[in-house]
């Protein structure tokens, strides 16, 4: 395939990550807010947060079909700023929310909605990182091969929501969504740090907490 089509696979890629993450953030989040999960309005917020990502790497993408030139421009290194920004707001929110959980005894009315958007989100995600890796590779792009591994991050993130919720729906302990809650901030304090050092280094690698 040649470098003109597998890019315009990539551009197709992208626009479907960011499609994906904005209908799975409504979704989250909505839910999140009814059923009182937190956990899952987290995992929505960073959905959310993804998007910004996403916008950076489908910026990327344009300017390659353009120019052979994967270094950051003005517009890319902004996103990363903001994206790792965004991060930081979200992992001190779900600190903050789940502290108040705990004092208050609050627990999720159910986490079936959480079962049902992780296990799309694990199939779609392990999808798109197939996909996103094999194209990054015929490339030969660096750029293209982060974000692969990129999406790899919020494949894991899926499991750990996935796990969270069924534990809760199986044994209804409130805890489960609270620790559930603490590990997305785990990761969303990780991708915020990576997303910042990007920026900083001015080299294009993972902004989600990758290495």
């Amino acid at each position: 395939m040649n470098r003109k089509k597998l890019l315009s696979r990539a551009l197709l890629l992208s626009i479907i990550t960011i499609g994906y993450n904005i209908a799975e953030s409504i979704i989250s989040v909505s839910f999140g807010v009814t059923d009182d999960t937190l956990a899952l309005l987290g995992f929505g917020v960073d959905s959310f947060v993804e998007v910004i990502s996403g916008i950076g790497i489908l910026h990327l993408v344009i300017r390659l079909q353009r120019a052979n030139d994967e270094s950051p421009d003005r517009f890319e290194r902004q996103a990363l700023r903001i994206t790792g920004f965004a991060f930081y707001l979200l992992a001190a929110g779900l600190v903050i929310g789940s502290a108040i959980n705990a004092y208050l005894g609050t627990k999720p009315d159910t986490t079936i909605v959480g079962i049902i958007i992780s296990s799309v989100s694990i199939l779609t995600m392990w999808f798109l990182m197939r996909a996103k890796l094999k194209v990054g590779k015929q490339l030969g792009s660096n750029a293209i091969i982060a974000d692969a591994n990129c999406t790899r991050t919020c494949f894991y993130l899926s499991f750990l929501l996935l796990a969270s919720s069924l534990l809760f729906e199986l044994s209804g302990i409130r805890w489960i969504d609270i620790i559930g809650s603490l590990g997305i901030a785990w990761f969303a304090f990780s991708e915020g740090r990576e997303a910042f050092e990007k920026a900083r280094n001015v080299s294009h690698s993972c902004s989600c907490g990758c290495h």
